[in-house]
């Protein structure tokens, strides 16, 4: 049993020739290695940054703007927008565009300094798992308040009596 519908050959119906079809997949591979060379610079960034100690707030910039244009190049050849006409850009990238911007806002000024905003302390040693050193130290002074009271009488009280 075929399948037989109203637009056979599929594969030619676009009228691409060969030449075209050259280009396409040439383009589509240079962004695959931007691509790659994007990932590999963000992994030995990774693996550097974590042993020299690099300033935290910086890269997740750079984290967050390289994943930024990594899915530029996804939307853009992947996906075809690239080639669609200006409107229908905005259409599809505007909604997500504030989406993120919101996101954003929400995490530096919302969300992001709660703590700041309403002095919200750190949580308490009581909570973290004593060192032995404070454990023996803690001993030794339930042991002191716990030990019987001996009453010593000094040179002068005993004169007193």
């Amino acid at each position: 049993m075929e399948f037989h519908d109203d637009f056979p050959q599929y594969e030619f119906r676009d009228q691409h020739g060969e030449a075209e079809g050259k280009i396409q997949r040439k383009r589509l591979w240079r962004v695959f290695w931007y691509m790659l060379g994007i990932t590999i610079f963000e992994l030995a960034l990774g693996s550097y940054a974590a042993s020299k100690g690099f300033n935290k707030t910086a890269l997740i910039c750079i984290f967050i703007s390289l994943t930024i244009v990594k899915a530029y190049f996804i939307v853009y050849s992947f996906m075809h927008l690239g080639h669609e006409v200006k409107s229908m850009k905005w259409i599809i990238i505007g909604p997500y565009t504030t989406f993120i911007l919101y996101l954003v806002f929400m995490a530096t000024v919302t969300e992001g300094n709660y703590s700041a905003i309403h002095k919200v302390s750190p949580p308490d040693k009581a909570y973290a798992k004593p060192t032995e050193a404070e454990t023996k130290k803690a001993e030794a002074e339930e042991n002191e308040e716990h030990a019987p009271a001996t009453t010593t009488k000094s040179a002068e009280g005993a004169k007193h009596e």
